[in-house]
């Protein structure tokens, strides 16, 4: 398995696993991968934001999208997880494992304290919650939000 940085080349690919996560987190509703496409370019573009990929060979895996983001409670500078998909056919292999490995790697290149990620509501998606607990991540609270 090979882990790369997605660049603006990749942008369909990144806009297509995310469509299907959000697909899987809204319990079904459709979302057109085409209508992600320029964001997912314009945000790939950004050094703040990185895009990371499994393959296997030629075969697309999974995907983790970070964000730099910076707090005096987080210490300085942090990424949060804002996607992470994997491919159904590969969960349970170890590619999530392995994309956070390369997360971490990164955040720690860049000098970032820690990583924080928002899990899906539970219980529908305890497996998630659990999956992110064995590694090594602590449940700190709710988030909530507000659309601007």
């Amino acid at each position: 398995m090979e882990i790369i940085t997605a660049g603006i080349t990749d942008s369909r690919l990144v806009a297509g696993f995310v469509a299907a996560l959000l697909k899987e987190l809204s319990g079904g509703e459709h979302y057109d991968p085409d209508d992600l496409l320029e964001l997912t370019a314009d945000l790939l573009a950004r050094e703040e934001v990185v895009g990371l990929l499994a393959f296997d060979g030629d075969k697309p895996l999974g995907l983790i999208m970070l964000n730099q983001c910076a707090a005096i409670y987080a210490g300085g500078l942090f990424g949060e997880i804002t996607e992470l998909f994997v491919v159904p056919d590969q969960r349970s292999n170890g590619v999530a494992q392995k994309l956070l490995l390369a997360a971490r790697d990164l955040g720690r290149a860049r000098g970032w304290k820690r990583l924080e990620v928002g899990a899906p509501n539970q219980p529908q998606w305890q497996r998630s919650l659990q999956f992110y607990q064995r590694e090594g991540f602590l449940v700190t609270g709710p988030r909530l939000r507000q659309l601007l």
